[in-house]
């Protein structure tokens, strides 16, 4: 049956392109695009394709990285770096899999308990420092944060709890561009077959209506619209639940809908002032403006799918398929940087000349993360992680970690 609806689309691909949903394969949506009203379609009339020619993207695996030197890293000596080792080891059990990684992660399962200098002399013996640049040939970039929302949520449905987690549809159609276009590499597009045609799929207005298309794919409701919204924003999150239970949900995929921000639609509507257009600033608004917040929220069709992960984590799973631990973990380019690499972090705390330099893991990705000097802070759990992450907006330099056999392009 897959293998036969597989052919039906490579068939119809031409008319795929109809989507314009070209993405990357792991999303975690960022507010910055500014938004366009979302009317929503009829799901009784199938929308007719639009083509879209998504823009190759050229770029050389790892191209960036340039050669360095461990003395541009003499601030890792400071840092506490017996920190970032639990999250290394945490990424070993993914990157085991892979050869370049094998003999360094072999290695670092040979010491029990390292203190600060048995780590950095690890890192140093077995690890090459590449220095990260963008297309520009610049080293600076932009370094912002992302937290794991903590929200109210039960397993049943009640007047409190009314707000719903859909699980990912059984009729999201996902077609990855590179079978057919090996220059679309990492590009992906999602829609659902109706008839002979791959269409867009649902829209948030769609999703979120009163006969919702996703009946009965519910796995838990939550008592707060606005606090789901950007739970679907930061990609992954934490309910507790009415029975005192604690559920981790994760990232399991999204509609294909372009991300739309309305902390910028609320800016040009004069809504909001530009300084007071964060995370709580819109959480604010929404709480003053109820009768205002549905139409606002659905003037971003791009809806996220979340999945039930394991009880017991020590953190959201990243895009490596490892928990992510707070403050040790980084979300980056992979088109830039190997994904699970450890790398050296040197910028400034949020709002702050303070320094933070630190040794931490690239073992997740975002939509939004785009670049060779680019990265996203993953400050934890709950309401202090979250002001942290909203307010992070740093100038930064990224150094990269790599096996001293890793190969590279030449």
């Amino acid at each position: 049956m897959r293998h036969t609806k597989f052919l039906r689309l490579s068939c119809l691909f031409l008319s795929v392109l109809a989507l314009g949903a070209c993405e990357k394969m792991q999303v975690k949506p960022t507010p910055q695009a500014t938004p366009e009203c979302a009317c929503p379609a009829q799901p009784s009339e199938p929308a007719k394709p639009v083509e879209v020619k998504p823009e190759p993207v050229k770029v050389p695996d790892y191209g960036l990285l340039k050669p360095a030197d461990w003395q541009e890293l003499d601030a890792i000596t400071k840092d506490d770096v017996t920190k970032a080792w639990p999250a290394w080891k945490l990424g070993c059990a993914s990157l085991k899999a892979k050869p370049a990684w094998q003999a360094v992660c072999n290695e670092a399962d040979k010491l029990e308990n390292p203190a600060n200098a048995a780590i950095v002399d690890y890192f140093k013996k077995n690890f090459t420092v590449y220095r990260t640049t963008n297309l520009d040939g610049s080293n600076t970039g932009l370094i912002t944060g992302y937290y794991e929302p903590v929200i109210k949520g039960s397993r049943t449905k009640n007047d409190k709890f009314r707000f719903p987690l859909y699980t990912r549809p059984d009729d999201l159609i996902t077609v990855e561009l590179a079978s057919l276009f090996p220059e679309l590499a990492n590009k992906r597009v999602r829609g659902r077959v109706v008839g002979t045609k791959l269409i867009p799929y649902y829209n948030r207005g769609e999703i979120e209506a009163e006969n919702s298309p996703l009946r009965g794919r519910e796995f838990v409701w939550v008592d707060d619209q606005i606090d789901l919204f950007f739970l679907q924003i930061q990609g992954s999150g934490m309910v507790h639940l009415d029975n005192g239970e604690k559920m981790h949900v994760g990232y399991a995929d999204q509609n294909g809908q372009s991300y739309q921000s309305i902390g910028r639609l609320l800016i040009d509507k004069g809504e909001l002032t530009a300084d007071k257009a964060s995370m709580q600033g819109i959480k604010d608004w929404a709480r003053n403006n109820p009768s205002k917040l549905r139409d606002l929220l659905n003037a971003n069709p791009s809806y996220v799918f979340f999945r039930e992960l394991p009880a017991g984590l020590p953190g959201p799973i990243g895009a490596l398929g490892a928990p992510i631990l707070a403050e040790r973990v980084v979300a980056i380019d992979p088109r830039f940087v190997p994904l699970g690499a450890p790398i050296f972090l040197s910028t400034n705390l949020p709002n702050s000349n303070k320094p933070l330099n630190r040794l931490m893991m690239a073992q997740d990705t975002g939509g939004a993360i785009k670049g060779g000097v680019r990265a996203d802070f993953f400050w934890g759990a709950g309401i202090e992680a979250g002001k942290s992450a909203g307010s992070m907006k740093q100038s930064g330099k990224i150094w990269v970690l790599l096996p001293k056999d890793f190969q590279l392009p030449k």
